[in-house]
């Protein structure tokens, strides 16, 4: 997992970029990275500090904030940070309650998260250059308004048509949301603690929002409806709007930076997006190969993004360096977080599928999510006491052994199997996923700093990316596996149905007889004891399914820390090498 960038020596476009990441985490990467000055070096005068901003349209250099107002800031962040994540957490964990009052379907209540990633997912990209050139402050308080106003316009929804509508906005409204809550996290920090506390502090609260949204969801459509969720979530928009106002972000100059090419990628970039999350979100629910249009989406979405790269290749500044995007060392770093993401839809996806398949309603799962959200608060604490650019491999490594444990308990699963028996499974993987994103993060700035200021641009949208896209990827995949085993195992089960099989006989008459005193016609009753057999039976080939997939991704864990282990044995190889050699590190 250690960087390696290849270094050149053309010169980088002076591109401005007032994320947090790039204005205030730049001075603590260069002070790690920067070499120390020994004592047989000649005496000089100590170079003066830079009193301005390390390059154009970055904020200045800001002293560490009071301890009262450091805590505000970071009570924001929690804010604002939750506020985005509950926006879309409501209606995942939800779905089938909200289903009903809007005439719909479970089917077409999934487009519903589809309206809604579809341009959160692409957003990111031209809200960093706006931020840039409209200014820090003056982009998160338009945004705060924005998503006050869209969120107040679902109280008027009353149809699945405008719910459609409204979360398509709402999807638009939140994509800066939660880099704001970034910045006002790494605001005010000393240098030193924004890479560790910092990043672990805010990839936590990101973290977090499921969990809470699964705790809340119950009480809330018990008091109200599925408004109600809405009312909660327009509450703490206002709170986050108060505290955006009151306590204001630093801004630097403002740079033009946006161009007509930028928009021109943007809009191809958008649609392409859009389509393959859109895909993604609904192409298990009507299977894959069943409709002809999930196919045609992919392909269009596809070529939209081949034009991107082409336009972006030819650009002496482009939106995204996909030249960069494509290195070895990208690659690598994309590829462990997308796995990562697709073991972790075990958790996100997998366990609260199988109890609903179940039976199980939200409010009997609430003791596991509690379970998970303390487990992913203690490995955010942890991850900013102990986290350092020389143990990422570390983390990453026990965090992939948890999820080994994790996963691999979690397929032993039966049809009694009930919440309390995934207490201890689930802790182990809710605290591996609070290990294995802020190092990587950190794995990433690094990296993109030594290419520059500006390939931080390029970085975040790979990190959200591969946040977002490998979420809906890893929770498709999961899904789509699940599917066909079960058609596996029911395929298996109904050969043993016989007739002839005296066990069969048996349990249809006692499935028969709970009948009996409702239903006086003797073949009425066997038909409906057939019923529920088959009933039974396709819910143990669910089961079944549910362990397989926990058992593949268990598989697929260990097979990541097998090939982590080889990765660090190779670099440590060729770090002694160089150093028998003579060459530098």
């Amino acid at each position: 997992m250690s960087a390696k960038v290849p270094q050149n020596g053309a010169e980088q476009p002076r591109i401005a970029d007032e994320k947090a990441e790039t204005s205030s985490v730049a001075p603590a990467a260069e002070a790690q990275s920067a070499p120390h000055a020994t004592a047989s070096e000649p005496q000089a005068a100590p170079a003066p500090a830079p009193r301005g901003p390390a390059y154009p349209g970055a904020p200045p250099p800001q002293p560490p904030k009071p301890l009262p107002q450091l805590l505000l800031y970071m009570f924001a962040a929690v804010v604002v940070g939750l506020t985005q994540g509950l926006g879309m957490s409501f209606v995942s964990v939800t779905i089938q309650q909200i289903a009903g009052p809007l005439k719909a379907t479970t089917s077409e209540a999934s487009w519903l998260m589809a309206a809604y990633l579809a341009p959160n997912a692409c957003l990111t990209l031209l809200l960093f250059k706006m931020r840039q050139q409209f200014g820090i402050r003056r982009f998160a308080e338009i945004s705060i308004v924005i998503y006050v106003l869209i969120t107040l316009g679902h109280l008027w929804v009353n149809s699945f048509e405008t719910a459609l509508v409204v979360r398509f906005f709402a999807g638009v409204a939140a994509a800066p949301m939660s880099s704001i809550a970034f910045l006002y996290m790494l605001e005010g920090l000393p240098m030193q603690k924004k890479m560790n506390l910092g990043v672990s502090a805010a990839i936590t609260v990101f973290g977090i929002a499921t969990p809470v949204a699964a705790l809340l969801a119950p009480f809330l459509l018990d008091n109200g409806g599925w408004k109600m969720l809405y009312i909660f979530e327009l509450g703490l928009a206002m709170v986050s709007l108060a505290l955006i106002f009151k306590l204001p972000l630093v801004s630097g100059e403002r740079v033009k930076v946006i161009g007509k090419t930028d928009l021109i990628s943007f809009c191809f970039l958008a649609v392409g997006m859009g389509l393959v999350t859109v895909v993604l979100t609904v192409g298990r629910v009507y299977w894959w190969n069943e409709v002809r249009w999930t196919g045609e989406l992919l392909i269009i979405g596809v070529a939209c993004l081949t034009v991107v790269a082409l336009i972006e290749l030819q650009r002496e500044n482009p939106l995204l360096d996909f030249r960069w995007l494509t290195s070895a060392e990208i690659i690598h770093f994309t590829g462990a977080l997308m796995i990562f993401r697709i073991i972790l839809s075990e958790q996100t996806s997998g366990v609260r599928s199988f109890f609903i398949m179940l039976g199980l309603a939200n409010e009997q799962l609430r003791g596991l999510y509690i379970v998970i959200l303390v487990s992913t608060i203690a490995a955010g604490a942890l991850c900013a006491v102990v986290l350092k650019p020389g143990r990422v491999a570390l983390l990453h490594g026990f965090a992939l052994v948890l999820l080994i444990i994790g996963t691999w308990l979690d397929s032993h699963s039966t049809s009694q199997t009930r919440p309390e028996q995934m207490y201890f499974s689930q802790m182990l993987i809710a605290f591996a996923s609070g290990l294995y994103l802020p190092p990587g993060m950190l794995v990433g700035i690094m990296a993109a700093f030594k290419r520059g200021p500006n390939y931080i641009l390029s970085f975040i949208i790979v990190f959200l990316t591969t946040q977002r896209i490998g979420g809906m990827l890893g929770g498709a995949m999961f899904g789509s596996f699940v599917t066909w085993r079960e058609q596996v195992h029911s395929a298996a089960l109904a050969q043993d149905l016989t007739a002839g099989n005296p066990l069969v006989s048996q349990r249809l008459s006692q499935l028969a007889g709970a009948y009996g005193s409702s239903i006086a016609d003797a073949t009425i009753r066997q038909a409906e004891g057939a019923v529920l057999l088959a009933q039974q039976a396709t819910q143990q080939a669910y089961v079944l399914a549910y362990n397989d997939a926990f058992r593949f991704l268990s598989l697929l864990a260990f097979v990541a820390l097998i090939i982590l282990i080889i990765d660090v044995a190779f670099e440590k190889w060729e770090h002694k090498r160089a150093q028998a050699e003579g060459l530098p590190a």
